[in-house]
């Protein structure tokens, strides 16, 4: 791995809005963001129209600077944020500034995607779909005890969260003990679940993780239609350490040079007809004829 610099001074991009702008910064795989809100700022007034949501649907982790923000959660929580603060803002949430000093903040995660203009107006995308699960988790939580179970997972979601931005992934939620994200490639999606597979491994954590690619319905704070359930099916199905996807995926991803082994038809439940798997190969493995 190469040593890295980039300079606050110097962004790669700059995206500007209402009343502020974002400095991304890449740093190899990953995205960095700065971003300065002007007083008056609110997401939902200067934002939503270039993002196309009613409210963010972007996960955030970072340190503010400078200034005050309030954050309001769609199920009702709210938080108030100021200098030194750290802070990680699930996604489904509006956000304003407070006060007449511009909001500052350095954010780790979250803003490759950050008032990027939508596609195509709606909520209606084909993605790829994918879920990722801790095996045996809850006989590990009863063996480690609340607190190192609690560090455990919070080291997890690091290092899966490190993974979902090189690959240009969404993450729309945590499931206790795995992850929700969704790829505009299935490429990207199935090279994503390898990698995070590999990177929690290191922390003794065995995971399964599943993949589905189909038409999708995103809202501010979650993804629906019979996608997402298939790509969890799909995962319930995987074996520790596997990445497990279904036919349709495994045909998008043709050319990408990922080899996939049959796993034969399921039955999955919800689904009226088996399902054809495959479950993503070891890079130095021969993939049966």
């Amino acid at each position: 791995m190469p040593l890295l610099r980039k300079n606050l001074l110097r962004p790669d991009e700059v995206r500007t809005f209402s009343n502020g702008h974002l400095e991304i910064f890449t740093l190899g795989d990953t995205a960095v963001g700065r971003s300065v809100f002007e007083a008056g700022w609110r997401w939902s007034i200067d934002v939503r129209p270039v993002a196309g949501t009613e409210l963010c649907e972007v996960f955030h982790q970072g340190l503010v600077i400078s200034g005050r923000i309030r954050v309001a959660m769609s199920d009702g929580p709210e938080l108030e944020l100021g200098p030194g603060d750290l802070f990680e803002v699930p996604a489904g949430h509006d956000a304003w500034v407070l006060g007449d000093e511009p909001w500052v903040s350095v954010d780790f995660a979250g803003r490759r995607y950050f008032a990027a203009a939508s596609s195509d107006g709606g909520s209606q995308t084909v993605a790829t779909v994918l879920f990722t699960d801790i095996v045996d988790s809850t006989q590990t939580a009863a063996r480690l005890g609340d607190a190192a179970w609690r560090a455990l997972i919070a080291e997890h979601n690091i290092r899966a969260r490190m993974q979902i931005d090189r690959f240009r992934g969404r993450e729309v939620k945590t499931t206790g003990d795995g992850l929700l994200v969704v790829f505009d490639s299935p490429t990207a999606g199935v090279r994503a679940g390898a990698a995070i597979v590999e990177a929690v491994a290191g922390l003794g954590l065995e995971l399964r993780a599943g993949l589905h690619s189909g038409e999708v319905e995103l809202t501010a704070s979650d993804v629906r239609g019979i996608a997402v359930h298939t790509a969890a099916r799909v995962m319930a199905v995987a074996g520790p350490g596997e990445v497990l996807v279904s036919r349709m995926t495994r045909d998008l991803a043709g050319g990408s040079g990922l080899r996939f082994e049959t796993r034969g038809a399921h039955s999955l439940k919800g689904l009226a007809e088996p399902m054809e798997l495959y479950a993503l190969a070891p890079p130095n493995r021969t993939t049966p004829g």
